[in-house]
């Protein structure tokens, strides 16, 4: 039980686990605000534009009765629309990351390889430091 304890430990302390926790936390976060934007904002907007129709409130009733199931696809259309604005969002995230990420060029080459003692060299040697070998 011990070495499972301390190998449990080194996958919780390595960075990538501890970065994806973070990450789901974030995106927790994200979430609720999409979704916030989506039946607040997005929602309401939408209902103006076709005459003032709530598409939270479309269903479907089950049965008869006060107490009937209901089939509430209106609420379906708000998670759907909530999947794609969170899509389109992180889609944006990542461009712009990649955008900004910069690269590395290379350096140029500082020293090679003698070919005759495989010592490292500087590149402007015209004999070899350690074999005394001329060099092309």
């Amino acid at each position: 039980m011990k070495a499972f304890m301390t190998e449990f430990k080194k996958f919780v302390a390595r960075g990538n686990v501890m970065d994806m926790a973070v990450g789901i936390i974030i995106g927790g976060a994200f979430t609720a605000i999409v979704t916030s934007l989506v039946n607040d904002i997005l929602m309401p907007i939408l209902s103006l534009l076709t005459g003032g129709f709530d598409f939270s409130a479309l269903c479907i009733v089950l049965g008869e009765g006060e107490n009937a199931a209901t089939l509430n696809y209106g609420s379906f259309i708000a998670a759907i629309i909530n999947f794609f604005l969170i899509s389109l969002v992180i889609f944006m995230l990542i461009k712009t990351i990649n955008k900004l990420s910069i690269k590395k060029e290379e350096a140029p080459a500082t020293t090679k390889e003698c070919p005759f003692c495989k010592e490292q060299v500087s590149v402007s040697a015209v004999r070899c430091p350690h074999c005394t070998s001329e060099l092309k």
